[in-house]
Formats: C-alpha cells, structure tokens, sequence
C-alpha cells in the first residue's frame, strides 16, 4: 500500500512538474529579448524579484518611479524607462531629498529600467534588472517641466572634450550630490567621468574613503552618473557584481589607480615599443542580440505573463 502511494505521489509531482516546464514554450526562448520584453508597457504584478546580472538579466514586480514628484523628474518619458526594483525607486526619492538639501531642487533622473527590466532596444548594456539608474549633471531649473519639455531639454557634461578637465558646470553642489549618493549602503558603485573622480581625488581625505571607493570612473558619464545598487535582500537569483569595489581598490579609494591609468595610459598612452599591434579582440555581442535563452530561465516566465 505504501509503495502504491509512493509511486502515485511520484507520478502526479512528475506530471506538476511537466506542466511547469511545458509552461515555457520552447520557441519563445528564441525571441529577441529587447523584443520580447520592451513589448510590455507594464510590469508584472509578480513579487519584485532581479533575475542575473545588471547587464544580463530581467525582473518582476518593478515599480515605475512617478512621473514627478516634490524633488524629481522622470526625464524621456517615451522611452518608458522609469520603472525600477522598489528598493531602488526608494533610493532616488531619499536621493533626491537629500538633493534638495544640499541646495538643487531636486533630480531629473534619466533611465532606470523597462517595465520588466531586460535588453533595451537602444542605448545601455545594463539597467537590465530594476537597480541601475542615470541621473542627469544638470541641476534642475524647474520640476514642473511638460512631457514635451523633457523630451527636448539637454543636460550638460561637466567633463571637457578633452577628458582631462572639468566644465564650468561643475560646482561644488555636484560633489556634494555625489558623496550623498555614494554614501548609501544599498549602493554598490557610482559610475562617473574620469575627469570628475580625479577632482573629488584631488580634495579627498582619508575619512572620505568608504564613500570615494565606490566611484568608479568610466567614459561616457560625463552628462550623467549612473548609479548601481546591491542585489537586495530576498533577490537569490540576482548576480552581484565581481569584483567587488573593495577588490578594485584594495581597500583604498580607488584614487591610486585613477590617477596612474586615466591620467597616463589612457589619456596620454606611452610610446609604441615596436612591437606589432596585439589582434583585436572578438567582438563582442550586445545584449539588444541576447535571445530570451540568453538571459536566465526566469526571464522567458517574465516576457509570457499578463
């Protein structure tokens, strides 16, 4: 008798779990992702979950960041990109309080992710999983901007063409917004211009350093920075980054480095030592090719619900 129940047991988890497979069909895992997922104009009503890395990955449960708040404005309305993981839509607001405070209006702030996160049919190779967000250089001048407005209105870089300098759109404001915003422990990295990490290096001091360390310099961030929150607590399919800034600064604050490689090798390379140039490297795909069997399984889940 037991052994009968054993089996029946068996076999009815056996056809559960077909079904749950059989769920997913096969040929949607062979949609092009930014398709598949850009398609939906709203998240899913699932728990807010991140599935894989910042610039591989996908998420339910996103929470779109409203249009326009007391110290914010969502900037590129069409793009419909101002939906985030809730911990994040948490942060910009908190943000852009402490904005206010330091003496801006407030933020616009730029992308942050689609309604169900994923490739994007243009621009980013992140902001793929709710927790990455741009924020625009440019002071706001007014928070109560048309949608017409925001879709025409420029920010501005505070980084000069020649890389090496700061624009007359730098103020000390901007350091102060940059040190809040890296300050947050939910933040795992800053993402900004080289020219800008070099100038808060400049002025830094060792009690600066657990803040410092997590800007990270990177071309084209010189009309916005880009911040990337920790994958969240609850979130086990979410990847977090490696290596971990701490890695990358060995502990300090990442100015050592700033300083020897952007200053010299990048911004003034050595001479050429005769050797013959190295083959290029392979080219590599962006994620607007990645297929849905590209992302982790979650995400062909994420493109087929309601």
């Amino acid at each position: 008798m037991r052994s009968r129940r054993f089996l029946s047991a068996l076999f009815a988890g056996t056809v559960a779990l077909a079904a749950c497979v059989s769920a997913i069909d096969p040929a949607v895992s062979q949609d092009n992702a930014s398709q598949a997922l850009g398609a939906h104009r709203l998240a899913t009503t699932e728990p807010a979950q991140s599935y894989g890395s910042y610039a591989r990955g996908c998420a339910d449960g996103l929470v779109q960041l409203p249009e326009t708040g007391p110290t914010w404005q969502a900037m590129r309305l069409s793009r419909n990109r101002n939906w985030g993981h809730p911990e994040m839509i948490d942060y910009l607001q908190d943000l852009s309080r402490e904005a206010a405070q330091i003496g801006w209006a407030g933020l616009y702030v730029g992308d942050i992710s689609q309604p169900r996160g994923g490739p994007t049919s243009s621009g980013h190779r992140s902001h793929q999983i709710g927790l990455d967000a741009d924020i625009w250089m440019l002071p706001p001048g007014s928070l109560t901007l048309s949608r017409t407005e925001r879709e025409n209105i420029s920010s501005v870089s505070v980084r000069t063409d020649d890389q090496r300098g700061l624009t007359r759109h730098w103020t000390p404001q901007h350091a102060q917004v940059l040190r809040a915003a890296a300050s947050d422990p939910r933040v795992d990295r800053v993402f900004v211009a080289a020219a800008v990490k070099i100038e808060l290096c400049r002025t830094a001091t060792p009690a600066d350093t657990p803040w410092l360390q997590r800007i990270r310099p990177i071309q084209g961030h010189n009309y916005h920075f880009h911040v990337r929150l920790r994958c969240p607590a609850g979130s086990r399919a979410c990847e977090t980054q490696s290596p971990t800034v701490a890695e990358l600064s060995n502990g300090g604050n990442g100015c050592d480095e700033t300083l020897t490689w952007w200053v010299t090798d990048f911004l003034n390379p050595p001479p050429s030592s005769g050797q013959p140039p190295a083959e290029p490297a392979p080219r590599r795909r962006h994620p607007r090719e990645y297929t849905l069997a590209d992302l982790p399984r979650q995400c062909s889940e994420v493109a087929q619900r309601p």
